[in-house]
């Protein structure tokens, strides 16, 4: 997966520059992680995270808690990874980037919202929020389009 990732991103960025190049090595190690040795190190983490990985590990979570912050350092690092390509990917094919209507549907059907059988309120609502707010996420849509239901309701 991490090598078709890795082979977007070239695609979308012919000409390597150095942060281009890092994001290249960023893959190549994340490629690598199954198979390379292991260090030990020292990481400074706040007095509650220690205890509560000691207590999902207790309860059978994780085996160890070195494994559990291996696979947490992981998970941050592929979805670094995963939002390079993405970004890539939407440089070369600006076409693909979702729409802030479709990505605020998107949302409220992850999130089982009754707003996801709305999809003309979400639009309108998605219209109206980006004249507002520069930068409008997909959750200010939302709650935008609540309100609008709420008010048509009332």
């Amino acid at each position: 997966m991490l090598r078709f990732v890795l082979q977007e991103v070239r695609r979308a960025m012919p000409k390597r520059n150095e942060r281009q190049q890092q994001v290249d090595r960023l893959f190549e190690l994340l490629d690598r992680f199954d198979t390379d040795a292991t260090v030990v190190t020292s990481v400074r983490q706040p007095v509650a995270m220690r205890e509560a990985v000691k207590v999902a590990v207790a309860l059978g979570l994780d085996p160890t808690p070195n494994d559990a912050a291996v696979a947490a350092l992981r998970d941050r690092l592929e979805s670094f990874a995963q939002r390079l390509a993405l970004d890539a990917h939407y440089a070369a094919h600006p076409e693909a980037r979702p729409s802030l209507a479709e990505r605020a549907l998107a949302a409220a059907r992850l999130d089982d919202d009754p707003l996801a059988d709305e999809p003309e309120l979400l639009a309108r609502a998605a219209d109206a929020v980006a004249r507002l707010r520069a930068g409008a996420t997909a959750d200010d849509v939302l709650l935008y389009a609540a309100a609008l239901a709420e008010a048509q309701s009332a």
